[in-house]
């Protein structure tokens, strides 16, 4: 069903109460159907553009609650992950673009500044709300005096009170009476998969009790804030009576809502994978796809590492709160002992990996590459330092589509390339995907790295010869070698596309893969050294990764064979399909012929220097160079 702004009509409460003031007004008797039309729009809406379907499900009615007791954007509201606020911005003006939901130029699914004056924090990585919260709350007392201007509420899930990030704030929270910050637990029992941990453990305890009293001790008293709850996230009266009460406390509270991921949607709360946490296009009806999907990267290297821990008795995976989203599912059914997830904490799986190392275990983390970043010190210090033999999969590397500037898993190779002793490898099809996990997970004497895109797994690149570690994909037949395409990963099928342009321009193209991209092989120098352009392709930032190490590499062999690199623009990439976010960076098959011939020595004009790849911004030019 289509949502533009002709086609509200269909849900009349829902038009009516568009923005907080209008909500406030909606009477008592309407809520409830109010919130029955939210689910069923959320229901349509997303099942169409595809999203996070089952924790905004779960918070319809506390949403309301929220919106009806602060007055947004005078108080301000943080979501914590920030994809749970689909319900907000259904509150505040957002209704009629609903149908643009992620996808290119449209409705972000996070909290967005540029959407409106109601998302103050554009937060998609767990854990952070309550540290915005705190400087918030210190930001408004230091400059308003004693009338702070507005209360301060943070929205956190269960899941992402597994952060370290969050105990850090709530201890400085808590020891500030004069801080008056409404923390609310939206307490649903999960993240993806069900909460672990000695938290989850005491949040089920509390839940047990009888709610809307401060009486009991517990976790959250004994750091200084007064515990209203547990209350019915569903409740809307009752959250509601919650809410005013801490705010009239005027110092830090936490509310215990206590929600049902995927609430009023069968197929949500039936799912017992993850309540349908985020769905491509499937059927509202069943909440599942009509037509069947390839496999994904994902996927096959769960069933790899699966049949690899089999053999290997050393082989353990960790996982920060994403066992099925990065494909360690069947490792945890096939051997649940040696899978640990560890919930939203990438440092602490980063570091406990280093103890496994330690004692003679060989981690596999597997972990999106843009939760990846959360850890760099660890990953240096702790794994690295140590030359610890830790292997890193990394989940979503490159352009990963609608999740938008947060989830693109771009910073990896710039940020690791840094790593003294850590290699990378970036398959290029799934078949070297199986091969070189069983080389990162043979090396014993530092750590490793895998990068696998957010993509469905195409057919195999075959190789014509390997040579001192590299995969020659192409070489012209006859005539002189002038280009050498080094890409990285499944950006091969890509650099095969621009050779065949390239051919048919009278260019003799080599197209080598180097398969462990960093550092770089001395074999690639050697072979760039026979060529009279080289030109790069990887789908991460353009500075600092595999084609600024094989420039460097270049010079100090002293070879002169000038070095285009192709990638990524040091910018926030927006959201938007994979393929069209690549071609526009220049990193398909026609952009990447048409940067060879902008620099090659024969085909541009005599001014001009083969010291980027393309004229634009748009395609993976850096706007400050």
């Amino acid at each position: 069903m289509s949502t533009a702004n002709g086609h509200i009509t269909a849900y009349p409460l829902l038009a009516k109460a568009d923005h907080p003031a209008a909500l406030r007004a909606v009477s008592g008797e309407e809520l409830n159907r109010l919130a029955a039309e939210i689910r069923t729009f959320l229901v349509n809406t997303v099942c169409a553009t595809g999203g996070h379907l089952g924790p905004n499900l779960g918070v319809v009615e506390l949403t309301l609650a929220l919106h009806r007791v602060f007055d947004s954007p005078r108080d301000s509201i943080v979501f914590d992950i920030g994809h749970q606020a689909y319900v907000h911005k259904l509150l505040t003006g957002r209704t009629g673009r609903f149908d643009s939901l992620r996808g290119a130029h449209g409705l972000s699914g996070y909290p967005s500044r540029a959407e409106s004056p109601h998302d103050l924090v554009e937060n998609s990585h767990a854990s952070t709300a309550l540290s915005y919260a705190d400087g918030l709350a210190k930001a408004r007392r230091l400059s308003s005096g004693a009338d702070h201007g507005g209360a301060v509420v943070a929205v956190i899930g269960d899941g992402a009170l597994t952060g370290g990030l969050a105990w850090e704030a709530l201890n400085n929270l808590g020891a500030t009476p004069e801080r008056p910050v409404i923390v609310v637990v939206n307490d649903n029992g999960r993240s993806y998969a069900p909460t672990t941990g000695a938290l989850a453990t005491h949040l089920s305890d509390l839940r047990g009790r009888t709610g809307g009293t401060r009486a009991h001790r517990n976790l959250f008293t004994e750091l200084g804030f007064v515990y209203l709850g547990p209350v019915d996230g569903h409740d809307i009266t009752a959250t509601e009576a919650a809410l005013r009460r801490a705010r009239e406390l005027g110092r830090p509270v936490v509310v215990h809502a206590v929600t049902v991921k995927g609430k009023g949607y069968a197929p949500a709360e039936q799912d017992e994978a993850d309540c349908l946490h985020a769905v491509g296009v499937v059927d509202p009806a069943t909440g599942r796809s009509g037509t069947p999907s390839g496999r994904s990267w994902t996927s096959v290297f769960g069933d790899e590492l699966a049949t690899l821990a089999a053999e290997r008795d050393d082989v353990v995976a960790i996982t920060a709160s994403m066992l099925r989203p990065t494909g360690l599912h069947p490792m945890r059914e096939k051997l649940p002992d040696r899978v640990f997830d560890v919930g939203i904490a990438e440092q602490h799986a980063v570091t406990s990996a280093a103890g496994m190392a330690m004692g003679g275990l060989h981690p596999v983390v597997a972990i999106y590459a843009t939760f990846l970043n959360r850890a760099f010190d660890q990953v240096l210090m702790d794994v690295a330092l140590h030359r610890l033999p830790v292997t890193f999969v990394l989940d979503r590397a490159g352009v990963t589509g609608p999740d938008g500037p947060s989830h693109h898993g771009m910073w990896d190779l710039s940020m690791l390339s840094a790593v003294p002793g850590l290699r990378i490898a970036a398959p290029r099809d799934t078949v070297r995907l199986g091969e070189q996990l069983r080389e990162a997970v043979d090396t014993d004497d530092g750590p490793t790295a895998l990068r696998l895109a957010k993509a469905l797994a195409g057919p195999p690149v075959p190789a014509l010869a390997r040579m001192d570690g590299l995969d020659i994909l192409h070489r012209t037949r006859s005539g002189p070698l002038d280009v050498l395409l080094v890409p990285a990963g499944p950006l091969a099928t890509a650099a095969l596309e621009a050779a065949a342009l390239l051919e048919a321009e009278g260019l003799g193209v080599t197209v080598v893969d180097p398969r462990w991209v960093l550092p770089v092989n001395p074999a690639l120098p050697a072979l760039a050294a026979r060529h009279r352009l080289v030109v790069t392709a990887e789908d991460a930032l353009r500075i600092g990764g595999m084609g600024t190490a094989l420039a460097q590499a270049c010079q100090d062999t002293a070879v002169t064979t000038p070095v285009v690199a192709l990638g990524l623009p040091t910018s926030f990439v927006p959201q938007g399909p994979r393929a069209a976010l690549l071609a526009a960076a220049g990193l398909d098959g026609p952009g990447i012929a048409a940067a060879v011939l902008a620099a090659h020595p024969d085909r541009r004009p005599p001014s001009t220097q083969p010291t980027t790849n393309l004229a634009t911004s748009a395609r993976g030019r850096d706007d400050h160079h």
